[in-house]
């Protein structure tokens, strides 16, 4: 039986009108800030489609409970609306995980897909239902400060406190209801049967410091997927986008211009 799309909030940015459509999916508890520095290069090549998740970024918690698997129909549903039927994908975290959901179930409208810091299965289940509740009860402030912690590494928030205020700040911002029904959605998510399925050109990249999601999830999606290829990034934590911005850059650009045979070159094999 078909997902019933959970609506998400979209915005078309300026890109090249012939070039291929790219959809970015966030992290749990963040917004549009997540892929700020990919965002101009990724506009050099692409039309790049961002899109908020429920209650985050400012757009409405709508009502529960969310899926995986609704999530990415309301992807699908947020394309269809802007006339892309095709279209490559890059997500982190939650936003991967969405996408290993949508290059399973709709294989011909996924034409490849970058994964960042994510997983397929992120068990206990009971975690993030307790987190969910709490949320609900106490408030995003109850859980920001553990949350955080695990995004980046210790160097890096000593170097750009900045930074980490700006996150943190983001997360509080976002409405507990949606915060809290993604978080239900991750508790029922196993995507590993999924995953021989998917036939997009693949990347995945994982932080080597990554509490959150460590490379051994990654390498459980790059040994399912057929073809895929596995990045391990030094030294770096989990909202690697933004930590290691300039990495992140280079090798999902170089995946996806590949992919879609806007490049000079293909991808060396890894």
């Amino acid at each position: 039986m078909p997902e019933a799309p959970v609506p998400v909030s979209g915005v078309a940015l300026d890109g090249p009108a012939s070039a291929p459509v790219l959809v970015l999916g966030n992290s749990l508890g963040t917004s549009a800030a997540v892929w700020a520095r990919q965002q101009a290069e990724f506009r050099r090549h692409f039309r790049v489609v961002h899109y908020e998740l429920p209650g985050h970024g400012g757009s409405p918690a709508t009502a529960g409970p969310y899926t995986i698997g609704g999530l990415g129909a309301g992807v699908l549903q947020l394309a269809d609306s802007l006339g892309v039927d095709r279209f490559a994908y890059c997500g982190i975290s939650l936003g991967g995980m969405i996408g290993m959901w949508l290059a399973a179930a709709a294989p011909d409208r996924i034409a490849a897909l970058g994964l960042v810091c994510t997983s397929a299965y992120l068990p206990p289940a009971d975690g993030w239902r307790t987190r969910a509740s709490q949320v609900r009860s106490a408030g995003m402030a109850s859980v920001s400060a553990a949350v955080v912690g695990r995004w980046f590494t210790q160097a890096f928030a000593t170097r750009a406190p900045a930074v980490i205020g700006e996150f943190r700040a983001e997360l509080e911002r976002t409405d507990p209801a949606g915060y809290a029904g993604c978080c239900e959605a991750i508790a029922e998510m196993d995507l590993r049967a999924n995953l021989p399925g998917v036939a997009a050109p693949t990347l995945v990249l994982a932080g080597a410091d990554d509490p959150a999601t460590p490379p051994e999830h990654g390498r459980v999606i790059t040994d399912l997927i057929p073809g895929a290829h596995l990045d391990v990034i030094p030294a770096m934590a989990h909202l690697a986008t933004v930590e290691g911005a300039a990495t992140v850059t280079d090798a999902l650009l170089t995946h996806l211009r590949a992919a879609s045979g806007t490049a000079d070159a293909v991808r060396s094999e890894r």
